[in-house]
């Protein structure tokens, strides 16, 4: 049975799918983007309000969802279950990354008492001082996580096509893409991601630039909003921690549903 602190949790997104509120700004694009009956993986899926929004804007999707805290994973079960999605979306309790096996999940504590759970990131082996590089935290929660490879598990589960790829996974980006390039290349599915150049750089040894090196170097497209304006661009924003971005490959524009991205994407 949920905990009282997960029903609390499932009530409040549970609530705001319901009524529409709070959700990041880039979730409206998303009816630009989806329509019949697209195949998308929802990655790093927190309480699945993205999964929900996907099930709304295109009522015939299919959506996996993948979560590596237990605690997160109990909520998505829970909202899923509440919204009675069940038939639409398959919830997966597993970090993504470029090899499957098992790694850590490391969750800051806020300087309020609270446990910063949409700051949590996977990491080899526990971090010395901070959690993290980008905000003050007063210790942290870690524990052990299954890790698989996107890859991997459509390959296992006879999944021959993807449409669209959420991913928010706190500086993994480029290991999860990593493991997901037989996908990238079979499928150039739409993908929205956030990316975060400080965690990528000191948690993960990597950048923000590899990240989109691999969209480059298969043509893709990439969008960003500025203010409430969408706009293309070649690079990162600069000086930002984090940011969402859409990629878009011009071999799928046709079949884009009417919308901002349609028009933008045959300028």
């Amino acid at each position: 049975m949920a905990s009282l602190r997960v029903l609390g949790h499932a009530f409040r997104a549970w609530r705001r799918n319901r009524t529409w509120a709070k959700h990041e700004p880039e979730t409206p694009y998303l009816a630009d983007l989806l329509s019949g009956a697209p195949v998308c993986l929802h990655v790093g899926a927190s309480d699945g309000r993205h999964s929900y929004v996907m099930t709304q804007v295109a009522p015939q999707a299919r959506i996996y969802a993948f979560e590596p805290s237990a605690f997160a994973f109990e909520v998505l079960q829970t909202t899923v279950a509440w919204h009675r999605l069940g038939k639409q979306v398959t919830t997966i309790h597993a970090a993504v990354g470029d090899k499957p096996g098992e790694m850590l999940l490391v969750t800051p504590k806020k300087t309020s008492g609270r446990m910063g759970r949409a700051y949590a990131y996977v990491a080899e082996t526990r971090p010395n001082g901070p959690a993290r590089p980008d905000l003050d935290d007063t210790g942290m929660d870690v524990q052990p996580t299954p890790v698989i490879t996107l890859d991997g598990y459509c390959e296992t589960h006879g999944i021959g096509r993807v449409d669209f790829i959420r991913m928010d996974i706190e500086g993994a980006e480029l290991r999860a893409l990593m493991g997901a390039v037989a996908i990238l290349d079979r499928d150039r599915p739409h993908v929205l991601l956030e990316i975060h150049p400080d965690m990528l750089k000191a948690r993960f040894g990597a950048s923000g630039e590899a990240v989109l090196d691999i969209f480059r170097d298969r043509g893709y497209r990439m969008f960003a909003l500025n203010g409430d304006r969408l706009e293309e661009r070649t690079t990162l924003v600069p000086g930002l921690p984090w940011k969402d971005y859409f990629f878009i490959h011009p071999s799928r524009a046709a079949k884009l549903p009417d919308g901002v991205f349609k028009a933008r994407m045959a300028a």
